[in-house]
């Protein structure tokens, strides 16, 4: 059949089993880590004071670390904001200590580094409630997302469908926010905000390997229901790795010249995209096989008279 011609003819879901138990056991440690360790979460969710210093030369951020611990902030997170001479600095707040105390204590500390000649460019301090209260808005807007999804999906597709895009879906985020647990990377609302984006590049790619596999389970005529499937993920296959190539290569280029101030930001979208594209390959598809999809589930409903109307 026509249909098949110049495509790949990579057997994926031969190898589903095989995507299940490594999938499985993956996502159990993610979720072990997650209880376990928990996430090295940021002062926009713990709350904390910010401070931005701007210096006239290059400053090493390991003296600047040295300088802030020798002072009592040993649990200090410093990094370079912008130029190798402007230095952000995030502290955890102190039970008993004033914020405006925290801050000039640590710019008196970083100030001595270069004699004094330091400027003080920003400070800002984000209380233990709008921590709770960002950290609980979080949790809901991903959950908001996910119901939405499965909405959409299940109107515009079979109610399946929609079932296994959403298990694709929670995969993808349990295991990018499973790194982040596993390695201690710090958590914030950048990350949050990748996080959110990888639910929405994830489910683009499952959309399009779905539409081929409803539009070959019209076509096909021959073929079991996992057959069609691997045919469909054969033929989407191409545009899957361009789209996720391409989209890697801005997302490493991020990664390495961006510089420290976002390095959380793309490592969850480089993640996200790397397990979204093979979520949407063997977690979606698999989903809907184990669901007992069928052509007879996607076929056209044919309206009473149908015939008899285009008989002459």
């Amino acid at each position: 059949m026509q249909i098949f011609k110049k495509t790949t003819k990579f057997n994926f879901m031969g190898g589903r089993k095989l995507a299940l138990i490594v999938s499985s056991a993956v996502i159990l440690v993610a979720l072990a880590s997650i209880v376990v360790r928990g996430l090295n979460l940021g002062i926009d969710f713990t709350g904390g004071t910010l401070v931005e210093v701007g210096y006239h030369e290059t400053v090493d951020l390991p003296k600047v670390r040295e300088a802030l611990a020798a002072e009592g902030f040993s649990d200090a997170t410093v990094q370079h904001f912008g130029t190798s001479r402007d230095v952000l600095v995030r502290l955890a707040p102190r039970d008993g200590v004033d914020t405006a105390a925290i801050s000039t204590s640590a710019f008196a500390a970083m100030s001595k580094l270069a004699d004094g000649q330091a400027d003080m460019r920003r400070v800002e301090f984000v209380g233990p409630q709008v921590g709770d209260e960002l950290t609980e808005d979080g949790g809901l807007a991903m959950l908001y997302a996910l119901f939405g999804i499965l909405i959409y999906v299940g109107i515009r597709f079979e109610y399946r469908f929609a079932v296994g895009a959403v298990i694709a879906l929670v995969h993808d985020v349990v295991f990018t926010i499973g790194v982040f647990s596993l390695f201690q990377v710090e958590f914030d609302l950048p990350v949050l905000a990748a996080v959110l984006a990888v639910i929405g590049y994830s489910l683009n790619d499952t959309i399009v390997v779905f539409d081929r596999i409803r539009e070959n389970f019209r076509k096909i005529r021959k073929g079991s229901a996992t057959e069609i499937i691997n045919a469909s993920l054969n033929q989407a296959l191409t545009r899957t790795l361009v789209t996720s190539m391409t989209t890697l290569l801005v997302l490493i280029a991020l990664f390495i010249f961006g510089g420290e101030i976002i390095h959380g930001f793309a490592l969850a979208l480089i993640v996200g995209v790397v397990i979204g594209t093979y979520s949407s390959i063997y977690v979606a598809s698999t989903a809907i096989i184990m669901m007992g999809i069928s052509k007879d589930d996607l076929m056209s409903v044919e309206k009473e008279g149908a015939d008899v109307e285009e008989t002459p």
